[in-house]
């Protein structure tokens, strides 16, 4: 019996205009209205993952910057994880030898330091994936992303290091040139107590070895009388892979690559084609015959 549905957003249950589709909107309030508690785990800020849920509608938990935070559907935060100061220094730096574009997640909302490399550098990786054919679309959906998500455009990071109130959550790391992107993820295995996982082959994402969607999904069932056995997890990409590996019921996305379909039960349909939706309903008739 599966009383726990946790989805993945970007790749999973967004489309390419990073919207929740109306199929999908439905199968998230057949599962509610089946006694199914459904939870977001995004690699995404608080206000980047609220945004299409208000969006359409929902009412939903949300565990957000791959576990750093989880928050109540009443947007009230449960618990956060975040990156000591010193060890963000240390990931700072390697991160600039390398001459890397990378954004901060932080208690005081989203940085940047480039708008338009921001906006240029997402938008070409997401088109390069292949799966999408109109790269005005996909680059409107970048730019609705920066909207509300609130980014904040700063000149440069160390203006934020004098902020002794600041709590550090995400740092994300994006390129291209995938030797850049291993180089970067050896050196950071010299640092201490963090995660590196990815939501694309051109990313990296950081967070606190305590701050991922495994961990985050496996405090908030516990917390909720569930079992992991009774959770089912849904996902596309490697930032994925702890939370697919703990539930009980293991979907992959259509569109994952290969090696992550092989960790799940089931795969599904693309997001661009409500794979989500078939997998939710998969899952309410799995209960029924239970």
């Amino acid at each position: 019996m599966i009383k726990c549905i946790a989805t993945d957003m970007d790749g999973t249950l967004l489309g390419a205009d990073q919207t929740i589709s109306e199929e999908n909107k439905k199968a998230i309030l057949a599962a509610q209205e089946a006694g199914i508690t459904v939870v977001i785990s995004t690699g995404r800020s608080f206000d980047g993952a609220s945004f299409p849920v208000n969006e359409a509608s929902l009412n939903m938990p949300i565990i957000c910057m791959n576990g750093a935070q989880t928050y109540t559907n009443k947007g009230e935060v449960l618990s956060s994880v975040g990156i000591p100061h010193h060890t963000y220094k240390e990931i700072m730096s390697i991160l600039d030898a390398a001459d890397c574009y990378y954004e901060l997640y932080t208690s005081e909302g989203q940085f940047s330091t480039d708008m338009d490399k921001a906006l240029s550098t997402i938008a070409d990786i997401i088109f390069s994936s292949g799966k999408f054919t109109d790269y005005e679309e996909v680059l409107t959906g970048v730019k609705k992303r920066f909207v509300n998500s609130n980014i904040q455009f700063i000149d440069h990071y160390n203006t934020i290091l004098e902020r002794e109130a600041i709590e550090f959550y995400k740092v994300l790391a994006f390129s291209t040139d995938k030797e850049k992107l291993t180089t970067i993820e050896n050196n950071l295995k010299n640092v201490h107590d963090i995660a590196v996982s990815s939501s694309g082959f051109e990313n990296l994402e950081i967070n606190s070895i305590h701050a991922q969607k495994g961990l985050a999904v496996e405090r908030f069932v516990t917390s909720n009388g569930i079992q992991l056995a009774e959770t089912m997890a849904i996902g596309d990409s490697y930032n994925d892979v702890s939370m697919l590996q703990k539930a009980g019921f293991a979907v992959a996305m259509g569109n994952a690559p290969d090696d992550i379909k092989a960790l799940c039960h089931y795969v599904t349909a693309t997001n661009v084609d409500n794979g989500f939706a078939e997998a939710v309903y998969k899952v309410i008739e799995m209960n029924k015959e239970s």
